[in-house]
This record gives structure tokens, C-alpha cells and sequence, in this order.
């Protein structure tokens, strides 16, 4: 197990628990008025990524603590099951901002990396592994933290949105029909998606535990206004709509995020992409949702940020993915 991080004094450390969550998302809201990443997070919706099957909080977490019991920074080492060309182990952590410059997020940082590296020794050392973090521009002092630390720059990510003030026109595919998301179609879907993204950077199959858990399974998931693109019968695209409490509460107004979007590859080049996020987009708009958002590789390999750009999307914001490569163990 990778030795706990050396702290400022009156500093203590331990792994983060259920309990800590309420702290954790009152973290976040104080550093978001000096990060401007544009995420909001509650309580809930932390214990829905934290406290499930596919983490192990007690190994793979950090909340630290002042003398006085405030918590002043989290760390936590991530990997979902599956992967296809490299086994991907996310890191993510925050400071409060009155701590900060005082050696706390390098010291969690320099665990981060060594606990990933031991994750990817645990489970998959056969394959190569990405320990990657997601620095939004807006924090260039992360950017150097990871600079410092040997990360490269990996990939580019932008937060796109449109307003939905104005009338929404769904063009009409021939052969295909759209439809609401319906429960009976999960499993469906989830093949779907899996067979959508088979040539996606950073992509990877999703069981059926991990696509309810971090899909469909979340509070925040709005089946309403999700879309299915359908073709004899079959499902071969979709876009699967959620909506945020922690955002509206922050920023006054409901937003639709568009937060799985694919189509069959067999299918593409015939708008069905196209198709799906505007019907989504009508009925977010006449659920009174005032705002539409969505995430996107920069380089996806789809072409998908000119359909987003078409469809009135414009990158609101910009993060980049920083990594260090793991290879594969030999074996002799």
C-alpha cells in the first residue's frame, strides 16, 4: 500500500468515508469561486460516485484534515473495470483554496501516482496503464503542479452549450424513428453504446454494473428527455439526457447535459446524430430546461464537435487530460 503522504504539520490524513461527503461537496463550492470549472456537486452527488461497488474508499481515497477537524483537501485513485488498449486509472483531488501553496496538493498528488501505480500492478499488469488527470484551464496552477510532477499533456476536452431560448427543429431521418428512452431498452442501450465507441480514445465496453451505476442508474438521469434512434426495431443511436441539482441550484435555471451520445457505425453520415440531440433538445426545452450542455474530445474521431457546432453548441470551457504511461510488466 502506498505510504500516506507527508502533510504540513497539524495536518492529519485518512481514507474518506460515507460521512465525509457533505464536507467534500462544501469543499467543492468554495473552490469553484476560484476555479470556474462549471461543475457543481452535492452531497449525494458524491456518494453516488464514491460509494458504490466499483470504489474502494478505504484504499483508494484520502481526506485531509486541520487540527480543528475542517477538511481541507480530498484525493482519490479511480479505475473502472474494463478498458480496451490501456487500463485507465482516473485522479482526482481539490484544495481548499486557503491551503493552497503550501505543498498539500503535491503531496497528494505524489501519493495519487504512486497508488495508481500500484492499482495497475494489482489488476492489470499484463496491459499498459494512463494514470490521467483532468486539468481545466481555468486552474493553471494544477497545470503546473502536473507539469512538475513529469505528466504530459495528453488530450484537449471542451464543455459545450447552447441556449434553448429559441424553437428547436427536428430533422427527419428516413428510416429511422425516435423515440423516448424507455427501462426495457437499458440493456439495449448499453450495447449500444459499447458498439458505438469501439474507436473512441480513452474508450471502453461497459458492463452492466458500471453503466447503471454511472449511467442510467443515477439520480440525476432524465429517461424524459433521452432519445432513441430506432431502425427495424433495433436501437442504433442515442442521447441520454440528465439534469443536475447541484447546477440548478447554482445557477438559478435548469440545463439538459447530454451525457452519452453515439451512433452504430453502420449508421453514421445519415444524420442520426443530428436527429437525437435535437429532439433531446425540444424536450428539454419544453420541460422549462433553459440551457443545453455536453462534453466532447476535441479530436473525437467522429467528427462529432462540427455536429455539436451545427447544432448551435459553442465550448464554453476547455480542459486538457495530463497522464504518465505505464507499460505493461514483462515477463521473463
Amino acid at each position: 500500500m502506498a505510504d500516506l503522504p507527508a502533510l504540513p504539520a497539524g495536518l492529519s490524513v485518512a481514507p474518506i468515508t460515507p460521512a465525509d461527503v457533505a464536507d467534500a461537496a462544501a469543499l467543492l463550492a468554495v473552490a469553484e469561486t476560484a476555479d470556474d470549472t462549471g461543475e457543481h456537486w452535492n452531497a449525494e452527488d458524491l456518494t453516488e460516485w464514491w460509494v458504490n461497488d466499483l470504489v474502494d474508499l478505504q484504499r483508494d481515497s484520502l481526506a485531509v484534515r486541520s487540527a480543528d477537524g475542517t477538511l481541507v483537501a480530498w484525493a482519490t485513485v479511480l479505475a473502472l473495470p474494463t478498458f480496451r488498449d490501456a487500463f485507465r486509472v482516473e485522479l482526482e483531488a481539490r484544495v481548499h483554496p486557503a491551503w493552497r501553496g503550501r505543498g498539500v496538493g503535491r503531496a497528494l498528488l505524489a501519493w495519487q501516482l504512486a497508488r495508481g501505480q500500484e492499482v495497475h500492478e494489482e489488476r492489470h499488469p499484463g496491459s499498459p496503464a494512463v494514470l490521467a488527470v483532468a486539468a481545466p484551464t481555468t486552474m493553471p496552477g494544477l497545470e503546473g503542479l502536473l507539469r512538475r510532477a513529469g505528466l504530459q499533456q495528453e488530450r484537449w476536452y471542451f464543455s459545450m452549450e447552447r441556449p434553448l431560448t429559441e424553437p428547436v427543429e427536428v430533422p427527419v431521418v428516413e428510416g429511422i424513428d425516435l423515440v423516448p428512452f424507455a427501462w426495457e431498452r437499458d440493456e439495449e442501450v448499453r450495447q449500444a453504446h459499447n458498439a458505438s465507441f469501439t474507436e473512441h480514445h480513452g474508450s471502453a465496453e461497459r458492463d452492466a454494473t458500471t453503466w447503471r451505476t454511472l449511467f442510467t442508474g443515477q439520480r440525476a438521469f432524465r429517461p424524459d428527455l433521452s432519445v432513441l434512434a430506432v431502425a427495424d426495431g433495433a436501437v442504433v443511436g442515442y442521447a441520454l439526457g440528465y439534469v443536475y441539482e447541484a447546477d440548478s441550484l447554482a445557477t438559478g435555471y435548469d440545463e439538459v447535459h447530454l451525457g452519452q451520445i453515439g451512433v452504430l457505425p453502420a449508421i453514421r453520415g445519415r444524420g442520426v446524430a443530428s436527429a437525437v440531440i435535437a429532439a433531446v433538445l425540444r424536450a428539454a426545452a419544453h420541460d422549462g430546461c433553459r440551457r443545453a450542455g455536453l462534453e466532447v474530445d476535441s479530436a473525437n474521431v467522429t467528427g462529432a464537435v462540427g455536429v455539436y457546432e451545427r447544432l448551435g453548441f459553442r465550448t464554453a470551457r476547455t480542459r486538457a487530460s495530463w497522464s504518465r504511461v505505464l507499460p505493461a510488466a514483462v515477463h521473463g
